[in-house]
């Protein structure tokens, strides 16, 4: 079970008034399925997905990970969650474009403390539906493609949760779709959570769409 209750998140610029970017945020979310967070550049939405993500942590309120309280964390603990619990998808992919796609995912492995070779990658590539030469760097790939090997990195980890953050902005309506449709099969054995502001994505994937606006949820409902 995986809970966010009451979740304030509040910035203070420099020189400037503090800035609320949560407002109280509790949602209660399954185990498994496909939920979106929709809402206009602004609202708070990729803030909400980087608090829940232990990327940033919450001025006030709490997370709930199968019922320990976030505010019981060690440094250790947010370390862990972030390096096993949950895996991230981004809009500009992340990776390292000094090495190839498959040294990509051998840097992740390793960060696991786990050995693979070329099959074990392959196999990986395999899952998001890719092939591509070893030889092959992410500067070379489309963004199509470099979002697959995104999401077999994430993979590795093997999380209970995936966190998508706008994983189709760079991409086009058709791609986007693919990489959609890839994410939406991947959420049948473990909870994924996509932050964008496509709401025909939204009614289209997901099984369960929270709208935000200004720092908080305004409608939470099944997609249709």
């Amino acid at each position: 079970m995986f809970q966010i209750k009451d979740l304030v998140k509040t910035y203070t610029p420099k020189d400037a008034e503090p800035v609320m970017a949560l407002r109280g945020i509790t949602v209660d979310f399954g185990e498994t399925g496909m939920v979106f967070i929709l809402g206009k550049s602004g609202c708070g939405k990729s803030t909400l997905l980087h608090v829940m993500g232990g990327l940033d942590y919450p001025t006030s309120g709490e997370i709930v990970i199968d019922g320990k309280s976030s505010k019981d964390f060690t440094k250790e603990d947010y370390d862990n969650y972030r390096n096993t619990y949950v895996g991230f998808v981004f809009q500009e992919y992340n990776l390292l474009p000094e090495f190839t796609v498959y040294e990509n995912l051998a840097i992740a492995l390793q960060l696991q403390g786990k050995k693979g070779d070329k099959a074990l990658l392959k196999e990986y590539l395999k899952r998001v539906d890719l092939e591509v030469d070893e030889k092959r760097r992410p500067t070379q790939l489309s963004g199509g493609q470099k979002q697959r090997v995104a999401i077999a990195r994430a993979l590795i980890k093997d999380p209970k949760i995936i966190f998508a953050d706008e994983p189709t902005g760079a991409l086009d309506a058709k791609t986007g779709n693919d990489i959609l449709t890839l994410l939406k099969s991947l959420s049948k054995d473990r909870l994924v959570i996509v932050v964008s502001h496509d709401e025909e994505f939204a009614r289209t994937f997901g099984d369960r769409v929270l709208e935000m606006s200004d720092g908080l949820i305004v409608a939470d409902s099944a997609a249709s």
